[in-house]
């Protein structure tokens, strides 16, 4: 992975950067993405969702450098060349959680194969974060898949400085034989307006509409 360094003072952005990491703003959207054609698609394949749902966001963060953008450990501010999906699976014994991560891979055959072996081996473990060490280029994903929502706020005191986005899928619904997926995309003000967050979910709809071309 490689850490590239923004000069602050030359940025583009610099103005508002500077004034939404004072303000500490952070802002959250919820959309409903439709599903549908994905959902026939991972039928077909006989594909989970949730490996689905990491891949695309993965592919996403890696397409637009403002998901990519962060302080690295030593406070230096930049953007990461690639970042890697850092999920949550579930422990049906403990009803607890560990949060994993699995490395990139183009493809998505690679990537669900890495993603089978990866819940193989750390599911429960009865550890919160079992598979160490955890690269600092990581974007948090998780999913409630026992109920779905309108509206989710996911808050972190870090000092204001945490950057990377951090996603949330909910349970999808049907309607008139068509799947919603309820999705949140929690993002730092500083480094993401609304374009960026409209980005997201735009892209993620494209990829579901055109998922018959990835699976």
């Amino acid at each position: 992975m490689k850490f590239n360094r923004i000069d602050r003072e030359n940025w583009h952005r610099k103005e508002y950067f500077e004034h939404y990491l004072q303000q500490q703003t952070t802002f959250s959207i919820t959309n409903e993405i439709n599903i549908t054609i994905l959902m026939e698609n991972l039928k077909k394949k006989n594909v989970k969702l949730y490996p689905a749902f990491i891949f695309m966001i993965t592919k996403i963060a890696n397409s637009y450098r403002e998901f990519r953008t962060s302080f690295n450990s030593e406070g230096e501010l930049g953007y990461w060349t690639e970042v890697l999906p850092s999920y949550t699976i579930f422990d049906k014994k403990t009803c607890t959680f560990s949060s994993i991560w699995s490395s990139n891979s183009p493809a998505f055959s690679e990537f669900y194969s890495q993603y089978e072996k990866d819940v193989e081996k750390y599911n429960g473990t009865g550890s919160m974060f079992p598979k160490t060490p955890i690269p600092e280029n990581n974007v948090p994903i998780s999913m409630i898949p026992w109920s779905s929502f309108t509206g989710f706020n996911l808050n972190i005191n870090n000092g204001g400085d945490y950057l990377l986005p951090i996603i949330t899928g909910g349970k999808y619904s049907q309607v008139n034989g068509e799947f919603f997926l309820p999705i949140s995309l929690q993002v730092h003000h500083a480094v993401c307006d609304g374009y960026h967050a409209s980005v997201f979910m735009n892209e993620f709809q494209r990829l579901a509409d055109e998922s018959e071309e990835w699976l």
